[in-house]
């Protein structure tokens, strides 16, 4: 099977590509030819993603932006 170039995968597929790329190098049984090729394709994955995540958030604050009552606000993951 044919490796998808990581622009052309869903945030989720790159995001479970990557998973899987860190639990492999964590297992320390790669080459180290093999860890830079997957170091790399991480890499990748981690810029694509970030790409796709930095799109959302442009398109969530235009239509925010359509409706003058919302406002955007920071998300706080501690939500005691």
């Amino acid at each position: 099977m044919a490796t998808k170039k990581p622009e052309n995968l869903s945030f989720e597929q790159a995001l479970e590509e990557l998973t899987t790329i860190v639990s492999e190098m964590e297992q320390g049984d790669l080459s180290l030819e093999q860890s830079l090729k997957q170091f790399e394709r991480g890499i990748a994955l981690a810029g694509a993603s970030s790409s796709k995540l930095q799109q959302a958030e442009q398109k969530v604050a235009i239509l925010m932006g359509k409706d003058e009552k919302s406002v955007l606000t920071d998300f706080d993951n501690d939500m005691e």
